[in-house]
């Protein structure tokens, strides 16, 4: 099974409603990845508090995307996004999937990560563990950030999408089961060229997440 983008992509072309069947799995109980990294988390963590917000820089060799990432927008969504961003589960993973004018996605540090990506499973991976999901209150635009899932209910994990073009709203919002974690500030022509360079919807050479840090 592979997590949302691919199902919506899909739906946004034949103009039919978006049920976020399938762009990579958002997690995996049994993955254990994040585990792997010391410090990463085993199981969901913590909440942001009410008001915090946080700036997450993702570096890569076609630029520097900086987000900010706000509590109030999905308390669970984005502790776990922060958390994993802290700990380094994200560096060295690949934006697995590129869907020019809808969204380019991330994330999975289980099968995505560079130099030992698995073309065969890219996408369907996670960090070892599940969040709980919330409801969606935002609205979804070009540079909103926002959690991949499967069909599942609870089946966000760590891969992340970035929505390029506000024309991508209607079909998200149809399924609306995506956790808002926050907006680009700066970037986001760094996400345009990370669309423009993929020779498909699955990149046979994917642009690398080489560091992702965070920020109060």
């Amino acid at each position: 099974m592979k997590l949302l983008v691919l199902g919506i992509a899909a739906a946004l072309l034949a103009g039919c409603a978006a049920t976020g069947s399938s762009a990579g799995r958002a997690a995996g109980p049994s993955a254990g990845r994040a585990a792997a990294i010391p410090g990463c988390p085993t199981s969901q963590p913590p909440a942001l508090g009410a008001g915090e917000r946080r700036t997450v820089t993702i570096t890569t060799d076609l630029g520097t995307i900086v987000i900010a990432v706000s509590a109030d927008l999905s308390p669970i969504a984005t502790g776990n996004f922060v958390a994993l961003a802290s700990c380094g589960f994200y560096d060295g993973v690949v934006f697995q999937r590129v869907v020019p004018g809808f969204v380019i996605q991330g994330g999975d540090g289980e099968f995505g990560r560079s130099p030992d990506i698995d073309p065969a499973r890219v996408g369907s991976g996670g960090p070892g563990y599940e969040i709980a999901d919330e409801p969606v209150s935002a609205t979804y635009a070009r540079g909103v950030v926002a959690m991949a899932r499967s069909r599942q209910p609870n089946s966000q994990g760590s891969q992340f999408f970035i929505i390029l073009d506000d024309s991508a709203a209607d079909s998200l919002a149809q399924a609306n089961t995506y956790a808002i974690l926050g907006t680009v500030t700066s970037g986001m022509d760094v996400a345009d060229r990370i669309a423009a360079a993929a020779d498909r919807e699955l990149p046979s050479q994917p642009v690398v997440m080489t560091d992702v840090s965070v920020k109060p």
